[in-house]
């Protein structure tokens, strides 16, 4: 049975694929005129192969005016190479990162040289660096440098010619490069060489190779600005492309094997690229599977082990000891001010676009979208750039840096700091070990499943030896029962950290286990700012409400309760002064839910219909629909759920005692 299932499967799955090639099919109409292309362009090279004269090939290739000129190209290409490096790689970088006036006009001198004829570049360099050129004469009589018609003259024009090659490739990889790994860098202490270094470039190291070496071939293979800016003097400025012109006029069959051996060097390049150099996705070797979140190993410590209390080789995970209050005056489209003493943890809360995000980096000094005048303890830094400030960051998805691995990653903040590499990466286990990561000190992030990847991202952060802590949503990637372990550990932390930490979350338990107090942001302005408990009790924000699970309803106060924003009337206990702003609290368990009109006290009555049923623990939610009154949650029992008979659609009455309203005054 299971081998006619096999068979039945492998039949499906042939008719599929079969299908799917049948779809795929091109044309006539534009598979023809591709063909006729691809011949176009392969018949030439054909031509080249079936012409040499392969008996003749080593001689021709050994001889000695063709093995001098194969030495030069090869000393030009590589200097042309270096300075194309020296000078393109900062060009590069300036194009990607930078907005400046006159890019555009940067960017197009970049890509002239790629359609600038040839032996029009080579006048262009006579008339600038030329004995007669703007330069030239300067040159000559400051440094006695004479660039035409000598050696470092065919350098300038290969490198004229090259360049924009490797600035192209190097500034396409940068501007893939997600600019979060860079700001974490600097984040953690690490100067802007620094992270430049040890960040950028290992991370766009194959665009970097790819442009590289598609310069060094364009180089070996210039002829047209070599030869007009540079002559053609045999041992000086006669590379292998000036000896291919030579020989065709007196040895053709000598200048067909030269021109294999360019060809080869060419194809050679561009089949090693793979493609690289357009952008195109490489395919990588499949890294190992993600150890599980919980190691089965009884070698593996978790954060509650009583081992993290030392940490690893007896090291306790350092403190400075010292003690910083936070003030800052934020300005822009956040405008707040926050004081908190040390030892404070802020969790900060609201909905998206409320300016959560904006806040933390406006303290770490990287948007222009605000700027927050900081002072940590005594010292003021609003005026230190961000890897002076010694505030530590933990973006949304951690930002690991994926050539490093966790223990390397942990270990950055410190090593940036001057910290001696032994000594950090000691500290940096301790820290590993305390988040339960230990034994995945040596995997790589992409190594590391996404729980994994935030625990060590956590430890990074701690490890850095902050004044300040900004956690976004640091713990949105864990599962709950590793939440709820990481979460003890970073109270255990938290309680012992000398500075001020604000936790961007939208999680109600992290804000009210977590912080001392909750920062509520509505357009970036501070609507509320207090202790979890009068938060939870009295939220001014409809949106922290329903994220603490409570029905909120705003409206304007009447001489007969509360007229409500989205329509309605609701009939309230507490007397506020007539048209008194104010949002009505209604806890979930607070509203009753019957299959026809109630009567006895409630004053609150709607008719609704259900339009969505969920589970939350052992009770459920229904969301109740009115033409009379805003939605309403309801939670009950699944007896009574299953009694009233409720399904997505029916109808029912909706009930709230007046005494079972709460009011907050906005």
């Amino acid at each position: 049975m299971s081998r006619l299932r096999s068979r039945a499967d492998t039949r499906s799955g042939t008719r599929v694929r079969t299908r799917a090639r049948a779809r795929t099919r091109p044309p006539l109409a534009l598979a023809l005129p591709a063909l006729l292309a691809v011949a176009f362009l392969l018949l030439p090279l054909v031509g080249i192969l079936v012409r040499t004269q392969w008996g003749e090939l080593g001689d021709h290739l050994t001889s000695p005016g063709v093995v001098e000129a194969l030495k030069l190209s090869l000393l030009v290409s590589l200097w042309a190479l270096a300075l194309s490096l020296l000078l393109g790689v900062p060009l590069a970088w300036l194009l990607a990162r930078v907005e400046f006036k006159g890019k555009a006009l940067v960017r197009s001198l970049v890509l002239l040289p790629m359609v600038l004829p040839p032996t029009v570049g080579g006048v262009a360099l006579l008339l600038g660096f030329g004995r007669r050129g703007l330069l030239g004469p300067w040159l000559e009589g400051t440094f006695g440098i004479t660039l035409p018609f000598h050696t470092s003259g065919a350098v300038v024009a290969a490198t004229f010619v090259a360049m924009p090659f490797l600035v192209i490739s190097l500034e396409g990889a940068l501007g893939g490069l997600r600019q979060r790994y860079e700001e974490t860098a600097a984040s953690l202490g690490a100067s802007p060489v620094r992270v430049f270094f040890t960040v950028t470039l290992p991370m766009v190291a194959p665009g970097l190779i790819a442009g590289a070496a598609l310069t060094w071939a364009r180089a070996l293979g210039e002829f047209g600005a070599t030869i007009t800016f540079a002559g053609n003097l045999p041992g000086t400025t006669q590379t292998l492309p000036l000896q291919v012109y030579l020989l065709l006029q007196d040895k053709p069959e000598a200048a067909t094997s030269v021109s294999l051996l360019l060809l080869a060097i060419a194809m050679g390049v561009l089949i090693a690229l793979r493609g690289r150099w357009t952008g195109t996705p490489v395919a990588r070797e499949a890294a190992p599977a993600p150890v599980p979140e919980e190691p089965p190993t009884e070698g593996a410590h978790t954060a509650g082990s009583a081992r993290t209390t030392t940490g690893v080789g007896g090291v306790a995970p350092p403190h400075d000891g010292g003690r910083w209050p936070l003030h800052a005056t934020v300005t822009g489209f956040n405008e707040l001010t926050l004081d908190a003493e040390p030892g404070t943890t802020i969790a900060v809360v609201g909905e998206n676009g409320a300016g959560k995000t904006t806040l933390l980096r406006a303290l770490l000094g990287l948007t222009p979208r605000a700027h927050a005048e900081l002072r940590l303890g005594d010292t003021d830094v609003t005026a230190l750039p961000p890897h002076r400030r010694q505030v530590a960051w933990v973006p949304q998805d951690g930002a690991l840096f994926p050539h490093l691995t966790a223990v390397a990653n942990t270990a950055y903040g410190l090593r940036a700091r001057g910290v001696p590499r032994a000594q950090a990466r000691r500290e940096a286990l301790a820290w590993l070990d305390r988040l339960g990561v230990l034994h995945l000190a040596d995997r790589r992030p992409a190594q590391l499943s996404g729980g994994q990847a935030q625990r060590v991202a956590l430890a990074r952060a701690l490890a850095a030896r902050p004044r300040l802590l900004l956690l976004d949503e640091p713990l949105a990637a864990l599962d709950q029962t590793t939440r709820a372990r990481v979460r003890h550990t970073l109270r255990t932390h938290l309680a012992g950290f000398g500075g001020v930490c604000l936790i961007v979350t939208h999680d109600p338990v992290e804000a009210v286990s977590l912080a001392d107090r909750v920062l509520v942001l509505a357009d970036g302005r501070a609507l509320q700012d207090a202790p979890p408990a009068e938060v939870t009790r009295h939220p001014r924000s409809p949106w922290v409400a329903r994220m603490l699970g409570r029905n909120a309803w705003p409206g304007t106060a009447s001489a007969d309760g509360l007229t409500l924003a989205a329509g309605g009337r609701l009939v309230v206990a507490e007397a506020l002064p007539e048209g008194a702003k104010a949002l009505a609290i209604i806890a979930p368990e607070a509203v009753s839910v019957y299959t026809d009109r109630p009567g006895g006290s409630p004053r609150n009555v709607w008719p609704g219909t259900v339009r969505e049923i969920t589970a939350v623990g052992s009770r459920l939610r229904v969301l109740v629909a009115s033409d009379t009154a805003p939605d309403l949650v309801a939670e009950i029992t699944p007896d009574a759920a299953a009694e009233l008979g409720l399904v997505d659609g029916a109808s029912v009455w909706t009930s709230v005692k007046a005494t079972e309203v709460t009011l907050v005054r906005l």
